[in-house]
């Protein structure tokens, strides 16, 4: 590992773009929105950087670059399209032991900027050293993609709560139980759907149980007709969470595979009451149970389900690619 990856608390922190367009505004837009005191000097300035000056969200520096800009700074960022005037910042701020960046230009950074998955306050930063920029950009869409949109407002409800988190549950195995409760239970199920205020009740609720066990949960998730390719990201969410995969005929191998490693695999035939009995024997215990069906998957009864019952269950279909 030749950089060492650290988040930097820019809150209330002076910060220099040097530089005055398109990417230097990109650079003080990101660092406005982590707190930064930023300062852009340049000769000129793109539209939107005179008008963030105008309404005092950052102070311009007008002019070629000038080293006494870099006095108080904590960073330093260059980003003007000459790398002469880029490697002159450089040098000036090494020579101040400020930790500088030029933009595109890693032989002259003591630190680069990794491209971010933000689920604020969940935040995720990949970097490829300079090597290959490109696959870190990759790999960051790849993510965008697979990482719920509602992760965010995850990790700030249980920060909003993790001082009674800490006294519900002492121990530090208490706490991960929870936590997986969190991530894998009704909590997150509540947010995808939208409901915040349910999943904030849910959330609440376990609080002031207490109760270390959650409720079983029943997936049951179309398989596509064949290659894993087939699987919708919720499918694939699911068998990454389940505890128990059960499968029907038609199912690959492939598809089988992408399961968790520890979950238990076992082939079903059943159908109808004593399909759901089935499943639903599984998830005591709080466990997540995955029923894997060949095409689009099964269609959930919910009035059967109730009839028999199990409604006490947690309950979701993800249909597959037909």
């Amino acid at each position: 590992m030749r950089l060492f990856p650290l988040f930097a608390d820019l809150h209330g922190r002076q910060v220099l773009v040097v530089g005055g367009g398109a990417v230097a505004q990109r650079k003080a837009g990101a660092l406005l929105q982590a707190g930064a005191q930023v300062r852009v000097g340049a000769p000129a300035f793109t539209p939107e950087l005179q008008a963030w000056g105008q309404a005092g969200r950052v102070t311009l520096l007008q002019g070629g670059f000038d080293p006494t800009w870099v006095a108080g700074a904590w960073l330093v960022v260059a980003a003007t399209d000459e790398r002469a005037v880029n490697a002159e910042v450089a040098r000036i701020a090494g020579a101040q032991r400020l930790w500088v960046n030029v933009v595109d230009d890693p032989e002259l950074s003591s630190f680069q900027v990794p491209s971010i998955v933000d689920r604020s306050p969940l935040v995720i930063a990949i970097s490829s050293g300079g090597a290959a920029p490109v696959l870190a950009r990759r790999l960051r869409e790849r993510m965008e993609s697979l990482l719920e949109h509602t992760l965010g407002r995850l990790a700030a409800l249980a920060h909003a709560q993790r001082a009674a988190i800490r006294q519900r549950f002492p121990q530090m195995t208490q706490r991960r139980a929870f936590y997986d409760w969190l991530c894998d239970g009704p909590v997150a199920a509540h947010l995808r759907a939208g409901d915040d205020a349910a999943a904030q009740a849910a959330l609440q609720a376990m609080l002031d149980s207490g109760q270390p066990e959650p409720p079983g949960r029943i997936v049951l998730v179309g398989a596509g007709p064949g290659p894993a390719a087939a699987l919708t990201l919720g499918g694939l969410r699911a068998l990454n969470e389940a505890d128990v995969v059960c499968y029907g005929r038609g199912v690959s191998d492939e598809v089988r595979a992408l399961a968790r490693r520890d979950a238990d695999q076992l082939a079903t035939l059943l159908e109808g009451d004593a399909l759901w009995r089935e499943l639903a024997d599984h998830a005591v215990g709080g466990r997540c149970v995955v029923l894997l069906r060949a095409g689009a998957g099964l269609a959930l009864d919910r009035a059967r389900v109730m009839a028999l019952g199990l409604d006490g269950l947690q309950w979701e279909a993800v249909p597959g690619v037909s």
